[in-house]
């Protein structure tokens, strides 16, 4: 394939991710943040305390909160320890607000439980890229290496799918196939775009958009069915449209090099029947 014809299956993917992200978040995307509004931040000793105990802790909560979910904790299981802060209300009340000032004496030790101990309704997740990218995720990797970056895997990065650490890229293990492409793309997408100068002058918004357009265009290109996967990272980061127009030179020239790089000639533009995220 020449570069004109790149450059148009380019342009294809690009133009449906706009008119994805004009159309708003995806239900998936709604799903997701809905059961992500249920979970607590912990602070870093209850996370040290998690991990302690649960190693593979993904997605704690407590017992009743995995209820309101529609998951139930399996009988036998044994809860993780975390701090609690005793609150209690002091001083007088407060004029601007009607409230007393609070403040904490104290710590209690509650329990939650990981997702893995539990049982019922599937978490709600957004959506991944699915099929399968063969060859082509071979000829990524030999990309990476060439340029210069090591290729890792650790389950340690966990919750999260990749890392890219400057000319070093972690991926989590045990993905599928076509999430294993699409995280390993977005990840070289930083190495090419965020690693220089560049990166001082843009925010993680803009570079989370940039890197997930390119993984969105390049999957598309081989054929993997994305779903509603790039639309709802991007839109996880309150990117949009607009600004994925304002990126749109950076992303075609990265997506083409790398739609190069993993051998281009082998396919061809995508049949008139290729439908967008949200046909």
């Amino acid at each position: 394939m020449n570069s004109e014809s790149i450059k148009k299956v380019t342009n294809q993917a690009i133009e449906q991710l706009i008119e994805a992200l004009k159309a708003g978040k995806s239900e998936a995307l709604t799903s997701y943040l809905a059961a992500v509004a249920q979970f607590h931040r912990y602070s870093f000793q209850n996370i040290l305390l998690i991990a302690r105990q649960c190693p593979h802790a993904t997605c704690v909560a407590g017992f009743h909160t995995w209820r309101s979910l529609g998951r139930f904790v399996k009988k036998g299981e044994k809860g993780l320890m975390i701090l609690a802060p005793l609150v209690r209300k002091i001083g007088s009340v407060d004029e601007s607000t009607t409230e007393k000032e609070t403040t904490i004496f104290g710590f209690r030790a509650v329990y939650v439980f990981d997702a893995s101990q539990t049982d019922g309704a599937p978490l709600a997740t957004i959506g991944v890229t699915q099929g399968e990218p063969g060859a082509y995720f071979t000829r990524l990797e030999q990309l990476v290496r060439e340029q210069g970056i090591s290729l890792e895997y650790s389950a340690e990065i966990a919750p999260a799918k990749g890392m890219s650490c400057g000319k070093k890229i972690i991926l989590l293990p045990g993905m599928a196939p076509a999430e294993q492409f699409s995280t390993l793309v977005h990840e070289l997408a930083h190495e090419m775009l965020h690693r220089d100068a560049r990166r001082s002058q843009t925010t993680q918004r803009v570079r989370e958009t940039e890197a997930e357009a390119v993984a969105f265009v390049v999957s598309k290109a081989i054929r993997l069915d994305t779903n509603t996967a790039a639309q709802d990272y991007i839109s996880l980061y309150s990117g949009d449209a607009s600004l994925l127009l304002e990126s749109l030179e950076y992303i075609q020239k990265t997506a083409n090099q790398i739609l190069n790089s993993i051998g281009a000639e082998d396919f061809s533009a995508p049949p008139a029947n290729w439908q967008g995220l949200n046909a």
